[in-house]
Order: C-alpha cells, then structure tokens, then sequence
C-alpha cells in the first residue's frame, strides 16, 4: 500500500473516530456476505456504526485520542462499533444481536466474538459495559444521594412546628367551659 492511500485512510479514520469514546471491538471470522449484510443492517436500525479497521491505522488513530488498548486487541480482524449516547446501550445492542445471531443458527456462534470495551476512553470488559450507568442514570443516583439525606434534614426541622401548630389548634378548638374547667398551673 502506498504512502498516498495509507494516509488518505489515516485522515478518513481519524475523521470517522474524532470525539468517539465509546466503543466495542469486535472480531469476525468466516463470516457469510449474509450474516454481514443482516449483522450491519440490525446495528444500523439502532444507529450503531461498524467499521472493519486496518489493527496498524486505528492503533495509531485511537493513540492520537489518548485511548489506549492492550497488545493482544490488536490480533486478527477488527471491527469497531460505535454510535449511541453510552457505551451500556451500545454493549447491551451488541449482546442482544449476538445472542439473536446464535438462536437462529448455532452453527454461527463463533463466527463474530466481541474482543473489548472501550468506556470514555478506558478500555473494559464487556460484561463490565454492560453494567455501566449512562450519563442520565449516574445523574439521577447522584440527585437521588443528595435528595434522600436533604428530606430528612427538612423533616428534622419541620416537625418541632408541626407539633407546636398541632398543639395550639387544639387548644384554639377546645370550648371555653373545657378551658375554664383545666386548671392554671
């Protein structure tokens, strides 16, 4: 391959790959024009991209993102998949399809394995993924840590009123012979 195209393919994935974080490598083996027809058009109704990446071009390019993966990501084919908003979308489509792929023929089942995980630009494992809270989850846990404790500090000091006000409609509600009758202290 020529200086001229492997840069042309350098800059076109460096282009594809700019501000993506999120991701799963895949590899695949034996793989039918029509398993790769239906795989890429399963993903694409879900707006996940897949892209097969020359190992030498896409190290370099995720380098140059600051994401950095092991030795052994880098062996056989690669494609990789990216697109939504977090990667546990992303892992849970890619686990969904595989599964789908393996009940409709068993004979399939090693024919595309998901090699790893990339998450923010961290590699992980893929079952780890798929347990990762998206963005708006981790939002809502932390509002949710902060909201538990502020209601009970809320409670805390509302109460003592509470009971004072509770207090005083009673005495205000007492008829005045009932009042008459308590003696003064």
């Amino acid at each position: 391959m020529s200086k001229a195209v492997k840069q042309m393919e350098l800059d076109t994935l460096t282009k594809a790959f700019q501000g993506v974080r999120d991701m799963v490598l895949l590899t695949s083996s034996k793989v039918g024009a029509q398993l790769d027809f239906n795989t890429r058009k399963t993903l694409r109704e879900k707006k996940i991209r897949v892209v097969m990446v020359k190992n030498s071009l896409a190290k370099r390019v995720f380098e140059g993102n600051n994401i950095k993966l092991d030795e052994k990501v880098w062996s056989g084919t690669t494609l990789v998949a990216y697109g939504p908003e977090s990667v546990k979308d992303l892992s849970k489509a890619i686990d969904a399809l595989l599964k789908d792929i393996v009940k409709k023929d068993p004979k399939s089942a090693d024919k595309i394995k998901v090699k790893t995980a990339v998450a923010d630009g961290q590699q992980v494992s893929f079952e780890m993924a798929q347990k990762i809270p998206t963005r708006h989850e981790a939002i809502g846990e932390i509002i949710g840590m902060i909201l538990g404790p502020a209601s009970s500090i809320a409670g805390c000091l509302a109460a003592p009123g509470g009971q004072l006000a509770s207090q005083i409609a009673t005495i205000a509600e007492k008829k005045p012979e009932e009042a008459a009758a308590t003696p003064a202290a």
